[in-house]
């Protein structure tokens, strides 16, 4: 092995490889201003149980960017499989700010305020404790404040795998 093996990766051949890796479809959302923002985050994981971190990357091309970053606070909706139109309307960009939440329910977390979901299978309110540069996105470590999981809801999570959302059941 070289100690430096070089080489450039083809942007098209990076995201045909990675979108074989199959990932749960998250909300991210924080308030600046009073103003709620929010957008469809896959790159989302656990770090560490004790404390308790998770991490979210935001694309610094985004108006979530700079909003998650000054706010500091952040919420988190894990969702269902029944809810692949949430996360298709908060993946567009350009959304009017005023009005992307209508006809979608939500709840302020109770520590934050950020709006959480209704109907997620689980959700995640966090402070931010660290940001790293991560090329075109910004790695934002929380951590976690609260949480909750509705054990009411389909348990049936909403993915997307190889360019398109797609169904898991746990059975």
């Amino acid at each position: 092995m070289t100690s430096d093996p070089g080489g450039s990766v083809a942007p098209g051949e990076f995201r045909t490889a990675l979108g074989r890796f199959a990932s749960g479809i998250t909300i991210m959302s924080t308030l600046q201003g009073g103003v709620a923002h929010a957008m469809t985050a896959n790159a989302f994981t656990s770090v560490s149980l004790d404390p308790p971190l998770v991490l979210v990357c935001v694309d610094k091309g985004v108006r979530m960017h700079d909003a998650v970053l000054e706010c500091g606070f952040w919420a988190v909706s894990v969702l269902g499989a029944d809810q692949q139109p949430i996360a298709e309307r908060f993946a567009k960009s350009g959304r009017d700010l005023l009005s992307q939440f209508d006809g979608i329910g939500t709840a302020p977390g109770p520590k934050t305020g950020c709006p959480v979901i209704g109907g997620a299978l689980s959700w995640l309110e966090c402070r931010t404790s660290a940001t790293y540069d991560g090329g075109d996105h910004t790695i934002v470590v929380g951590e976690v404040l609260s949480l909750g999981a509705d054990e009411a809801v389909d348990p049936a999570a909403l993915i997307y795998y190889a360019g398109r959302y797609r169904e898991l059941r746990g059975n």
